[in-house]
């Protein structure tokens, strides 16, 4: 049988060799734990004990250590991943979007999966290298430094930020310091409540937190996907480097793909799948398709706009077009995408093509798990990230990201104490 070190060992996948330098003992030593020999010292052992549950780097599986904060289904995870990143940490508090998370990633994840990361004490997070997050926008306050002092309040981040979803990324990156983060939010984040938001992130990560090497990019997905969807990336890293948005190569969007490359093919060419489709051309279910009232009151309304001057109405889209940016409202009408059939009503993207629009599924590649409610989905899918967009900027961002794994491993006995 097996010692117990030689048990541990195996689950982390790091050799004796790249265990001793760090530990400070030499291989032979090590051997002799591993053959039973002799008796690892009990901080040792839990130390292994440690790393086998949080899944350190494995040399040629994975190059860097990364959190994924306000993770929703996954969407930067999953772009991170694709150049080896590997996730030690997961925070996000909506039990359904729990749900869906861990159907996709439960194959991977032996670590702690966090709810409200508002309750999580810094200390408790894993050492890692890069921090993703796609946190809600709140309002921030703008209040002078000296008048704060003048009352006795604390000031900067601890005092602008607080109440804030972000106080609780500042704080992770105050207390962990890493390589890199990527931080996502709407287009409008920079010019929300008359920029004083944008001022109070900008300044808390520069002057602050010390991350002045820091860029920003909107970037719309319709280069990537069939949708129109804007979304602001910023980037920041500890150390300078000559990261740039502005060589990112980014496909010309109007040589992008139409949404008949996301739409069910209705010819038998796929397997039906569920609810969403049926019978042997897996043809898409009339549940999807509106009811006469729906669709009369959308037609209505858009009418009523229309004579008024406003541009409120339906976006009716066929397999040639680009789609308006998805929503997390879409499960109420379905009014910003709606499929044009060749007879009837028009429908509802099914959220299986709602998986598609927002990169969650690949030709090639086992199909994203949807394991919630049409409705839950919708929101989930409408709150997401687009992860082709995501993967281009890690792609971006590799070059200057950790790629020595005992250094990852030696921050992780650092931070347990060890060295």
């Amino acid at each position: 049988m097996p010692t117990e070190f030689a048990s541990l060992r195996q689950r982390t996948g790091l050799s004796l060799q790249e265990l001793a330098t760090p530990l400070g003992i030499s291989p032979r030593t090590l051997r002799r734990y591993e053959s039973g020999d002799s008796t690892p010292r009990p901080p040792v052992l839990e130390l292994l004990r440690t790393l086998a549950r949080t899944a350190p780097v494995r040399p040629g599986r994975h190059t860097f250590r990364m959190i994924d904060l306000f993770a929703g289904i996954g969407g930067l995870r999953r772009g991170f991943e694709s150049i080896g990143g590997h996730c030690v940490f997961t925070s996000e508090w909506n039990k359904m979007a729990q749900r869906t998370y861990a159907a996709n990633f439960q194959d991977k994840d032996d670590h702690q999966f966090a709810g409200d990361i508002t309750s999580v004490d810094v200390a408790d997070i894993p050492a890692f290298d890069v921090l993703l997050a796609g946190f809600p926008c709140q309002p921030f306050s703008i209040a002078g430094v000296s008048k704060k002092n003048s009352l006795g309040r604390s000031h900067g981040f601890k005092c602008e930020a607080q109440g804030t979803l972000f106080f609780d990324v500042a704080r992770i990156l105050e207390h962990h310091r890493p390589a890199a983060f990527l931080l996502e939010n709407v287009k409008n984040l920079v010019s929300h409540d008359r920029g004083n938001t944008f001022r109070v992130i900008h300044r808390t990560l520069t002057e602050e937190l010390g991350y002045t090497n820091l860029h920003w990019k909107v970037i719309d997905a319709k280069s990537f996907v069939p949708q129109h969807r804007e979304r602001i990336f910023i980037v920041g890293f500890r150390d300078q480097n000559d990261f740039s948005f502005d060589d990112m190569l980014i496909p010309d969007v109007k040589a992008g793909p139409r949404l008949h490359t996301i739409l069910h093919a209705e010819d038998g060419s796929e397997q039906p799948e569920g609810h969403f489709t049926a019978g042997p051309l897996a043809a898409v279910s009339e549940r999807y398709t509106l009811s006469d009232k729906l669709w009369k009151y959308l037609q209505d309304y858009a009418e009523k706009h229309r004579r008024r001057g406003n541009g409120f109405g339906f976006g009716l889209v066929n397999g040639d077009d680009v789609a308006r940016t998805l929503s997390a409202r879409y499960h109420k009408d379905g009014s910003e995408i709606l499929i044009q059939r060749p007879q009837g009503n028009p429908r509802r993207l099914t959220p299986r093509e709602c998986a598609r629009l927002m990169g969650f599924d690949r030709p090639g590649q086992p199909p994203f798990r949807i394991p919630v409610s049409d409705t839950q989905a919708y929101r989930q899918f409408g709150n997401a990230v687009v992860v082709d967009v995501v993967e281009a900027v890690a792609r971006q961002m590799q070059p200057w990201l950790p790629v020595n794994d005992q250094s990852s491993l030696q921050r992780e006995l650092q931070f347990r104490g060890v060295l």
